[in-house]
């Protein structure tokens, strides 16, 4: 092996010992390509850093790398980098957004060049609502991020009629359901702002044709109101009179849109394939409502209101006819 700088050296010694439990002083000097008392410097220089090195002595010694009182810089490389953001995005979407964002953005000041971009994409170009757990491929999240913070266009194959089919996007944001990966994006065929399924994407690739950014909805509402209404056949609001957190714990984030109004009210937004099933919904929250749209939706209340009253009023008992134990006259 050629010999190295020594700050190279140092980093490949870190690496080393981050990747074993314990190594001999001759075994790292092999693999470094230097003496033994080089190893010994360098050693003494990675304690200076703050990495507190341990070394053994006799059969079973050697130098492994110990817990400290500070964190030093992690010392990652790609594919463990690429690992380390995927999982971190992960912790975000189930909750911890503020912390594991924070935590990206330091792991992207103390990696190489070469990677910041990579991890500086998925925590710029993704976005979240409720907490994401469907599996996705790394690989295709990485070009989707890419291709949003690049200002690229993107192409995949994307269902539709049955089979799947081509389309070329500007994509804007990922976004992370409580299930779901989602891509806003402005679809360029079909002139408009679309919200794709990640995981119904198939040959996923980011093209060299930038494009300047539009004005976009906000990602994370705008795809949270497709998710629960916009893909119904019937969408509806209410006035639920309950805070807006106390109904956002009962209902699913991608089952309906709270938002929050004065007087310790909320507005809900929702949508279901029939107005009925939407009315239960809201009605099994355990709230007063009001309904705000669509004014049809007042007679499907009202009907339901009678079934509901018809089926706990028990049916009246039926009087005996009068005379309804003679025998029939016989004829003359």
């Amino acid at each position: 092996m050629d010999e190295l700088g020594t700050t190279e050296r140092v980093l490949t010694l870190l690496g080393l010992l981050q990747r074993r439990r314990a190594w001999s002083g001759p075994e790292l000097a092999e693999r470094l390509g230097v003496t033994p008392r080089t190893v010994r410097r360098d050693v003494e220089r990675l304690r200076t850093l703050g990495y507190p090195v341990h070394a053994g002595q006799g059969v079973g010694g050697g130098y492994r790398l110990g817990r400290g009182q500070d964190l030093p810089p992690l010392l990652l490389d790609d594919e463990e980098a690429t690992a380390t953001a995927v999982s971190l995005l992960a912790g975000a979407a189930a909750g911890t957004g503020d912390a594991t964002l924070r935590a990206l953005t330091k792991l992207d000041q103390v990696l190489p060049t070469r990677l910041r971009p990579e991890v500086r994409a998925l925590s710029g170009s993704v976005e979240f609502f409720g907490g994401g757990r469907a599996p996705v491929e790394p690989e295709v999240l990485m070009t989707l991020a890419g291709a949003c913070r690049d200002e690229v266009e993107a192409a995949f194959d994307y269902p539709s009629g049955g089979a799947p089919r081509p389309r070329r996007v500007e994509p804007h944001r990922l976004v992370a359901s409580d299930r779901r990966w989602y891509l806003l994006a402005y679809d360029l065929d079909r002139d408009d702002w679309r919200t794709f399924r990640v995981d119904r994407m198939t040959a996923v690739t980011a093209r060299t044709w930038r494009f300047r950014p539009r004005p976009a909805p906000e990602a994370a509402e705008y795809v949270q109101e497709g998710v629960a209404s916009r893909v119904y056949a019937h969408r509806a609001r209410f006035l639920v009179h309950a805070p807006a957190e106390t109904v956002r714990a009962q209902v699913p984030s991608s089952a309906a849109v709270v938002r929050e109004r004065d007087g310790g009210r909320c507005e809900v937004l929702s949508g279901a394939a029939d107005l009925d099933r939407v009315l239960l919904h809201v009605l099994l929250l355990g709230h007063e409502f009001e309904i705000l749209d669509p004014p049809e939706l007042g007679e499907r209340c009202r009907a339901l209101a009678e079934r509901l009253l018809s089926a706990a009023t028990p049916p009246a008992a039926t009087p005996p006819a009068e005379g309804g134990g003679a025998g029939r006259r016989s004829r003359a």
